[in-house]
């Protein structure tokens, strides 16, 4: 079943439910003030009999004149005496007439149904110094109200079923509003299936509720997305593939010179063999650096931990200090920072950003640990050639290169510092890089002390 229907029944239906409740209410409300008024009008010429025979001291109950003044048409009056024998009576109905006399020194009243239509009955007593006299009885037929009830249930009905009418189209005209833009993202869904090709859902010059309006935008925000990560792979392969194709034609031109006249001859054999061991030591590094962007864009790639970043940082900066003979300087007060993340990501992060300062400077080496409003800051300064300005928006994208030849001389695989971006964004961080050419360059990590 469709949304449109579904919404469109269980408006119905609550709508019938209430029509049901406010009319059944209605009824039984017009009933109860309509008989409460015909009650009160036949009680008020009891009332008149009763104070008629007190003026006269209880005699003249057998006078015809006593009930005369007071009859209507459609009613019948009558006194009877405490031995329940009828003394005086007026009306012209033989159903009202033959409803047996009654004796009670109590107030009766109640509706009486004769022949499917409804009576309304009053007995009222009477007493002289303590003694109970009589009662005067009254019945009253409720033709005029039950009439007008028919009316009011037929008036009732027809209401109701315009409103259920107008409802089910109403509700269908506004479902149809509301489901329009789930229903084109449904087909654009199919059809983005069907070609293979993204597209965007229109929002029509309609007064669509905001909440639509938030539903398309998150789905174009999401095909955006999709999209762009669609051209980063596209651009992520055709680089990969570029990347891994110079090293395998290098391997694949010395194995092909070796197998044709270099067997024979010291020289070339070493040098391809040099050559090949490089190059493959160049695609080792290439393939793991993008086997973990890859492992990054997993769910649980962070083994988050407490831990001090300060010995983090001064272990890993003696340790490369001493493997290549560098001097590498680290600032910090003296005591432990702690923070809440992935050690091994964060060592990872700061040995990809030292490497780079080594590798692009001959000058000593700054490390900085600062601790800010909520965070730590981590600064990796060199003074080596630099970054242009220009080129610092792209330096974390993936296979960039500032300068190719120095990157080949170097042996860098053009993914590092994208690396150290993912490790900083999945630490809810964020990095600022801050170079001049011939002067040097100061990469700024900011990280949440909590993640």
């Amino acid at each position: 079943m469709t949304l449109r229907s579904r919404f469109t029944l269980f408006t119905v239906f609550w709508l019938i439910f209430i029509l049901i409740l406010y009319n059944i209410f209605v009824y039984f409300f017009v009933i109860r003030v309509t008989t409460r008024g015909e009650l009160q009008l036949l009680s008020n010429k009891t009332d008149m009999v009763i104070e008629n025979l007190r003026k006269q001291g209880m005699r003249g109950l057998e006078d015809p004149k006593l009930l005369r003044d007071l009859y209507n048409y459609n009613e019948m009056m009558r006194i009877v005496t405490s031995d329940v024998r009828i003394v005086n009576q007026i009306g012209s109905d033989e159903e009202l007439l033959a409803i047996p006399p009654q004796i009670q020194n109590f107030f009766l009243s109640e509706t009486r149904q004769i022949n499917g239509q409804r009576v309304l009955y009053l007995s009222v007593p009477f007493f002289e110094q303590g003694n109970l006299i009589g009662t005067v009885e009254a019945t009253r037929r409720l033709t005029v109200l039950d009439s007008y009830l028919q009316i009011l249930v037929g008036a009732l009905s027809v209401t109701s079923i315009g409103a259920i009418v107008f409802a089910i189209f109403g509700t269908y005209w506004f479902t149809s509003r509301l489901t329009g833009p789930i229903g084109q993202m449904v087909q654009t869904m199919r059809e983005i299936d069907r070609s293979g090709k993204l597209y965007r859902v229109k929002l029509n010059g309609r007064e669509e509720s905001v909440e639509l309006q938030q539903m398309v935008r998150a789905f174009n925000q999401m095909i955006d997305r999709l999209d762009r990560t669609i051209e980063h792979q596209k651009h992520f392969v055709a680089d990969a593939s570029h990347e891994l194709k110079t090293p395998l034609t290098v391997i694949s031109s010395y194995a092909d010179m070796l197998k044709r006249w270099g067997r024979d001859n010291p020289e070339i054999r070493d040098e391809a063999i040099e050559a090949i061991s490089k190059e493959t030591e160049r695609l080792q590094n290439l393939i793991r650096s993008m086997l973990t962007l890859a492992e990054a864009e997993q769910d649980e790639w962070l083994d988050v931990s407490r831990f001090d970043v300060a010995s983090v940082v001064r272990e890993l900066s003696e340790v490369l200090g001493k493997t290549f003979r560098r001097q590498i300087r680290v600032h910090f007060d003296g005591h432990a920072v702690q923070m809440k993340g992935d050690k091994e990501k964060i060592r990872q992060l700061l040995l990809i950003l030292i490497d780079n300062a080594i590798k692009y400077s001959k000058e000593p080496i700054d490390v900085r640990i600062r601790l800010s409003k909520g965070g730590v800051k981590l600064e990796v300064t060199d003074y080596g050639i630099g970054v242009p300005e220009s080129e610092i928006p792209y330096m974390f994208e993936r296979f960039y290169r500032v300068d190719e030849a120095r990157h080949r001389s170097t042996g860098g695989s053009g993914l590092g510092l994208s690396i150290a971006k993912k490790i900083v964004d999945i630490h809810e961080g964020n990095v600022e890089v801050f170079s001049k050419p011939g002067i040097g360059t100061t990469i700024s990590i900011q990280l949440p002390r909590k993640l």
